[in-house]
């Protein structure tokens, strides 16, 4: 039975009776200390505790620089009052910050019930990176040869930037990764199963990167800076500043990044006859592209508190990546008797002019200490500028030179809105609510000419021009109930879809247009049981959906070699998910879960060929995807001076479609990751991290063999505990490569790719000013799925 009193608010404040923001509240039986209730307290120190049995407990707070406080909660079966009751509760500042500081920290890893934390900054070999070298030491993130990311083994995961969707996906999602700097990121979260208020795109699940944000007092920066060498140089900087006074909090963040890099690709194809054995020719294919990337990164904004029960916020961002790249190869042609047909040495160039901005207005307003509603506004804005070129020359008695220009314009606008409603209902239930309306505009345009010895002339059979509209409508609502050891959250999340395409024609192709809308519902479920003071254990279950990426919906051609294109897929329709897990944690210490989840008409790259020797590369909707997974999670600070962590998945997959005949595929494949971390006195700390990875599918057609680095980096404090030196090696024993197998209709190849891995990184970073913590700004929640494709 649940007995509903009278409301009881808590205040908390520190000695000089200014309100705390953000304490850690706990709820404690008397008896035998179990846990009985947790929360935060919210930026004014304010929060209203559920309704209680009755019975004696604990009210304990804590918040960092200062001293935890317990003190008796009563709660009398024979209470009539019905005037809410008021609690006030003084912290006291540490005398002992220095120790503080030092037993404080927090691990890089951190296994909670809902979701894995990444921080970034607590790992010594993170110094120095990109944003998409810290997810693929990330424990259950593995990347493909082209950089598509997974989460335990489910691909078509929803990459989001504060909560806010980054829009992008495919090759334009790793360009904006990899021109990420991690000196800007605070954590990644990795989120599994995410609740109803979250979009419901991705079956793999949702990756949040939460970009720093200053919380102090007074004017106040950071300054990261960083060189690194592997076969070719690399920076990593950013500067960020922050001033707060009164009610304004200004801020602005900068980022840089030069990287050049390397692609040595080597690619071993042979064709068969009719009878998939009849050996009758192969095409040796070796590549080496160089590249250099700068990105340059401005976030900057305001927010702006009106009372105590109402903010304001506007955030602006804008990214510039400017891509140059050449390449050389050689297309070798042999007879099923090894002997030399044709040799033809190709050269290539592309170069990729990138730029993106966004606004953000949001809105917070608390009606009372169980009401609250939040509600944003965003604009954002692509525009790519990419172009190729491409020279084949055969010098022998058959020789001929042909060229390629690709110009490949793009241009993408988004328009969100979100509005978010919470209420706390008697009884411990909370209800949740929300809307969203998102509208994208996409156009983008290829426009090749070719000259084979007679001058320019338009390619009209891979120029195409591609129109792009869609409007997503989403709704939900969800009950969330915290009783005694139990609680638990069922959610409902409407979504419907509707696009117009339009496909502009010219002399060669056709003018077409095709339209769609479609709506389904997803239920979604997450319950939890305290089993005792050691154990929980953890039910979730949810429905996701996958849309098309707008780009691959383009039948668009993509030349990556004269003898492999890349194309879209003007046909394929989104992909549903069902996903089922079973979870148990003991204490902090050690996390396991047993999941299934079951794909209809699962996106995979499918790979065709023609009688030329050409092959295709498209991605299409196959027939059904099933993945049993176990994860075991387990994190320990072993000994006084050392903190380990790790985390084993293993997944079986079953993969099922149709490509030009039946196929079937099934792979059991695991992935570990090990981070070790070594105080080792006077400033000074330690680091060993790796990674290791089996031989593993994502499609159907294609394995890949295993693969894995290991990292070491060394820190020491300087300036006071202000600043420090990183000096971290990465991939130290050149291990990091991709080598796989693809099948074709009538053919098979081999393929092999190193990049440039092994790299040797000193970072330096340095805070300024006053450091006394303050009111966090409010994290952005809009959830668009990132559906842009490169």
């Amino acid at each position: 039975m649940v007995y509903d009193y009278p409301p009881i608010q808590v205040t908390v404040f520190n000695e000089k009776k200014e309100p705390l923001d953000f304490v850690s509240v706990r709820i404690l039986q008397k008896a035998d200390s179990g846990r009985v209730f947790s929360t935060v307290s919210d930026s004014t120190g304010n929060l209203a505790l559920p309704d209680l049995k009755p019975g004696d407990y604990l009210l304990c707070v804590s918040r960092v620089d200062y001293e935890p406080a317990c003190q008796d909660l009563i709660i009398s079966a024979n209470n009539t009052n019905t005037t809410p009751q008021i609690l006030t509760i003084i912290l006291h500042a540490s005398t002992q910050l220095s120790t503080v500081t030092v037993t404080a920290k927090k691990p890089p890893v951190q296994f909670l019930s809902d979701r894995t934390v990444i921080r970034v900054d607590a790992s010594i070999n993170n110094a120095g990176t990109t944003a998409l070298e810290v997810l693929e030491r990330s424990p259950g993130i593995t990347l493909d040869k082209d950089g598509n990311i997974s989460l335990k083994g489910r691909d078509q995961v929803l990459v989001m930037i504060d909560n806010k969707p980054s829009y992008l996906t495919g090759a334009e999602l790793n360009a904006l990764l990899q021109g990420m700097s991690s000196n800007d990121i605070e954590t990644i979260e990795l989120i599994d199963n995410p609740p109803a208020r979250y979009d419901a795109a991705g079956n793999g699940g949702i990756i949040n990167i939460r970009l720093k944000k200053n919380r102090q007092r007074g004017f106040n920066g950071n300054l990261s800076l960083s060189g690194a060498q592997g076969i070719y140089p690399k920076s990593n900087n950013a500067l960020s500043l922050n001033y707060y006074s009164g009610k304004v909090n200004l801020y602005t963040n900068y980022s840089m990044t030069i990287n050049q890099n390397l692609l040595d690709m080597y690619a071993f194809r042979s064709y068969y006859a009719d009878d998939d054995k009849t050996l009758l020719s192969t095409l040796e294919q070796p590549t080496f592209i160089q590249s250099t990337a700068k990105n340059h990164t401005l976030r900057t904004g305001m927010d702006y508190t009106l009372n105590k029960k109402t903010s304001l916020g506007i955030a602006l961002a804008g990214t510039q990546i400017d891509r140059n790249g050449t390449g050389r190869g050689e297309a070798s042609w042999k007879s099923a008797n090894n002997l030399p047909d044709s040799l033809i040495r190709t050269r290539n160039s592309n170069s990729t002019d990138w730029k993106n901005a966004s606004i953000n207005l949001n809105l917070r307003h608390q009606f009372s200490a169980k009401q609250e509603l939040t509600a944003d506004l965003d604009w954002l804005g692509y525009q790519i500028k990419g172009s190729q070129g491409f020279q084949n020359i055969r010098s022998d008695n058959n020789s001929y030179m042909e060229s390629f220009l690709g110009e490949l314009p793009s241009k993408i606008r988004i328009l969100s809105f979100k509005a978010d409603h919470q209420l706390q209902l008697p009884k411990q239930y909370k209800l949740e609510t929300g809307v969203k309306w998102a509208a994208t505009s996409t156009n983008n345009k290829a426009a090749y000419t070719i000259n084979q010895g007679g001058g320019w002339e338009e390619d009209l059979g891979k120029s195409n021009q591609f129109l792009y509209d869609e409007q997503i409508r989403a709704a939900y609502a969800s009950l969330e109930r915290k009783i005694n050891r139990w609680w638990y959250q069922v959610g409902l999340r409407y979504e419907h879809t509707s696009f117009d395409a339009h496909q502009l024609g010219n002399a060669v192709i056709k003018d077409s247009a095709f339209s769609n809308q479609y709506g389904s519902l997803f239920p979604s479920l997450q319950a939890s049981v305290e089993l005792d003071s050691l154990n929980e254990l953890s039910l979730t279950m949810n429905k996701r959906i996958d849309r098309p990426p707008y780009q691959q919906l383009n039948p668009f051609v993509f030349i990556i070699n004269k003898y492999t294109y890349q194309k879209g897929n003007p046909l394929m329709k989104p992909q549903f998910t069902y996903t089922v897990e079973l979870s148990h944690r003991y204490k902090n210490l050690l996390s396991t879960s047993v999941s299934y989840s079951d794909t209809r008409d699962y996106f995979s790259q499918i790979f065709l060929s023609d009688s030329t020797g050409t092959f295709y590369y498209s991605e299409g909707n196959l027939g059904r995807r099933k993945i049993l997974g176990l994860s075991v999670s387990f994190s320990e600070q072993l000994l006084p001076f050392w903190n380990f962590s790790s985390q084993a998945d293993l997944q079986h997959k079953k993969l099922k479609g149709f490509v030009w005949k039946p196929l079937e595929a099934s792979i059991t494949q695991i992935s570990i990751s090990i981070n070790n971390q070594f105080k080792l006195g006077k400033g000074w700390a330690m680091e060993a991290s790796g990674f290791w990875i089996s031989r593993s599918q994502a499609d159907i057609q294609e394995v890949v063999e295993p693969t894995g680095q290991v990292g070491v980096g060394i820190s020491k404090q300087v300036l006071k505990k202000k600043g420090s030196l990183k000096l971290t090696a990465r991939d130290i024993f050149y291990t990091q490569d991709m080598e796989g197998f693809t099948i074709f209709n009538q053919a098979t190849e081999y393929f092999r790719l190193q990049r440039d891995t092994r790299v040797i990184n000193l970072a330096f970073t340095w805070r300024f000013g006053k450091q006394t913590k303050t009111t966090p700004r409010r994290t952005n929640k809009v959830d668009e799925a990132d559906r842009v494709s490169g």
